[in-house]
């Protein structure tokens, strides 16, 4: 994702307040006048935060139609005539902290369904290639591939089971 703020909005002195945003979080924050402008902007390129002028709005569905071409930026309305900038600081700060717990919420969330597939995976694995090694017609020249599946299959399991992120070495796998 992008460090850009977009600011959506015709009130005279958005850009002195995009240059206090833009030097309060260290990223670079654009301006357009009317929603045509936003919509040609997120068009060009994707944002972190866009922020909308609730006085530019004629109906409800307008904001809809900015904050779904929004992408993955945090939407934020706000009215920029009873608002100061400082506000609105406040306002991108705690969008911002939001979005950071959010991720790192997602990130748990996908690590955590991950492990649990890949010990399934790994258990299926392992309780295969012993079963087809217990068979009494086994080649060796097979017998060979499913022991050494079985020790890889038995070491990612206890990479797993220590918390340690799984990693196979390749010229193990190619011996397959």
């Amino acid at each position: 994702m992008s460090d850009r703020i977009l600011l959506v909005t015709g009130i005279t002195g958005a850009e002195n307040c995009a240059a206090v945003i833009s030097k309060q979080f260290s990223i670079a924050v654009e301006t357009t006048a009317n929603r045509k402008d936003a919509l040609a902007a997120l068009r060009r390129r994707s944002y972190s935060i866009v922020v909308l002028d609730s006085s530019l709005l004629e109906n409800a569905g307008d904001a809809d139609v900015l904050f779904r071409n929004a992408g993955l930026a945090i939407p934020l309305e706000i009215n920029f005539a009873i608002s100061g900038c400082g506000r609105l600081v406040r306002e991108i700060r705690a969008a911002l902290s939001r979005r950071q717990m959010e991720q790192a919420v997602a990130a748990r969330a996908a690590a955590t369904s991950l492990e649990t597939n890949l010990r399934d995976t790994v258990a299926g694995l392992l309780l295969q290639s012993q079963l087809a090694l217990a068979e009494p017609s086994v080649p060796p020249q097979l017998a060979d591939k499913l022991k050494l599946m079985a020790e890889l299959a038995g070491s990612l399991r206890q990479k797993l089971d220590q918390g340690l992120s799984p990693a196979l070495d390749s010229s193990q796998l190619a011996q397959f």
